[in-house]
């Protein structure tokens, strides 16, 4: 059986992949994937006008690859690059004619910008390492590229810093990856889920559209796993602080992200335990707020049916319902589907007796906190722990909701990130990441890298 034909079998005689014979020359490539303007005018027409060589000095594409192994020719087909095959020699050449299926470099539409840069990620693999590039125009940014999937054959590519980062890292990553066996890598969620040792409620590695946030934690010493046809960035390792610090944080006065990160603490906080803290002194432990509130509550629950932990199970889900149904929903209706949950039907509820009024306001703040963060799988973490601490606090009162409150701080100095502290710089303690964590130092103050994650270069300014 000759080529020609061990391709058509192997493809399914598949109607998309053209083969064509011109002089000397025969062509194959997938017409879904190639570009036909870039084969006509750059391979076809030089053949057929000029006087013919070779494919070398006759194509006046750059990017020509020759190659000698069949497995070779199926894979730069399905890559986009069509294969020239010189029947004079018997010499094959992969020529580079990808069709641009991309969408071009838009804003970021999870992980807004508000006085950075408005440029985010997109499904293409060069042009989300270019963006990074573009930023850190240094000889010390390496790029490792790695092939994953069996069928999918997706590009995977490391980033990091080698004049800074830990090299231990990278191989502890690079082996992770490697040792990967699937079929197909679709997003770069594939990546994560299988990268981490065990499962955590809590993110020990972070998903991003921002290349400003890749750079900046390139320069830290981390690691950046980019994976082609996903618009998400995922960076390694990742601190429990660094959920509450986004890229704008460092485009702005010390005083004012001081502030801000404050207000993202009190969210965290009121997000997981308020609820917790009304059902407690509600039904345990009603002597710990003032008679005339307590009064103004047990008036407002008189017409309720139900004791206060079913009321906030009930609102608790109705809100998770409501939000995933205008997650899901197009944008056009989504408004107008929130409106009738929040206020139609929220108003109905009240009216009829089955919620009182202060339960509504409780579950709506401890929800619009939750929302102060854009990161999902923080936002997934503060679910759980949410219903954790109400369970907790139905049963004990307000030393379950301190039960909780001691849960969710073991949970978290007892995780890790690829060998890494989870709660770095608190638990252990790193004076100069203090800095930075909470309270923003001003930029003259914080000379110095992360000393757990820079290993070569920990100066950042003299």
């Amino acid at each position: 059986m000759n080529l020609i034909e061990k391709i058509k079998k192997d493809t399914g005689n598949s109607p998309d992949i053209v083969i064509r014979s011109i002089k000397n020359i025969t062509i194959i490539f997938n017409e879904t994937l190639s570009s036909g303007e870039l084969i006509n005018e750059f391979i076809l027409k030089p053949i057929i006008y000029n006087k013919y060589k070779d494919v070398k000095n006759t194509i006046s594409l750059s990017s020509i690859i020759e190659i000698n192994n069949y497995l070779d020719i199926i894979k730069y087909i399905y890559d986009g690059f069509t294969i020239v095959i010189d029947n004079n020699s018997d010499n094959k050449y992969a020529v580079e004619t990808r069709i641009n299926l991309d969408r071009s470099i838009s804003i970021p539409e999870s992980e807004n910008s508000i006085t950075g840069p408005k440029d985010a990620f997109v499904e293409n693999f060069n042009k989300n390492v270019g963006l990074i590039r573009k930023r850190i125009r240094s000889k010390n940014l390496y790029l490792e590229k790695i092939t994953i999937g069996k069928e999918s054959n997706t590009f995977i590519g490391l980033l990091y810093m080698n004049n800074i980062i830990d090299i231990s890292l990278v191989d502890k990553v690079k082996k992770k990856l490697t040792s990967i066996n699937i079929d197909s890598i679709i997003d770069s969620s594939t990546i994560r889920d299988r990268i981490i040792k065990k499962n955590s409620l809590f993110p020990v590695v972070n998903s991003t559209e921002r290349p400003d946030l890749v750079s900046m934690a390139l320069l830290e010493g981390k690691i950046a796993i980019i994976v082609d046809n996903s618009p998400n960035v995922l960076i390694i390792p990742n601190f429990f602080i660094d959920l509450f610090h986004t890229p704008d944080d460092y485009y702005g006065k010390p005083i004012n992200i001081t502030f801000i990160r404050i207000i993202r603490l009190l969210a965290f906080i009121i997000a997981i335990f308020l609820p917790a803290f009304y059902i407690s002194v509600t039904t345990h432990n009603p002597s710990s707020i003032p008679i005339d509130i307590l009064i103004n509550f047990a008036y407002q629950r008189m017409s309720v049916p139900f004791p206060a932990f079913i009321e906030a199970i009930l609102l608790i889900l109705s809100f998770e319902i409501l939000r995933e149904s205008d997650t899901r929903i197009p944008s056009k209706i989504g408004s107008s589907v929130s409106i009738l949950g929040g206020l139609v039907l929220g108003e109905a509820a009240v009216n009829a007796g089955i919620i009182s009024p202060i339960m509504i306001i409780v579950i709506a703040i401890s929800a619009i906190s939750g929302l102060a963060f854009s990161n999902i799988s923080l936002i997934n973490s503060i679910r759980y722990f949410r219903l954790i601490s109400v369970v907790i606090a139905a049963f004990f009162g307000i030393f379950g909701v301190f039960i909780s409150l001691m849960l969710l701080i073991t949970k978290l100095c007892s995780i890790d990130s690829f060998g890494y502290p989870y709660m770095a710089p608190f638990s252990p303690v790193i004076k100069e990441e203090l800095k930075d964590s909470i309270i923003k130092a001003k930029k003259k103050k914080k000379n110095y890298r992360n000393p757990l994650l820079a290993k070569k270069n920990i100066v950042r300014e003299r």
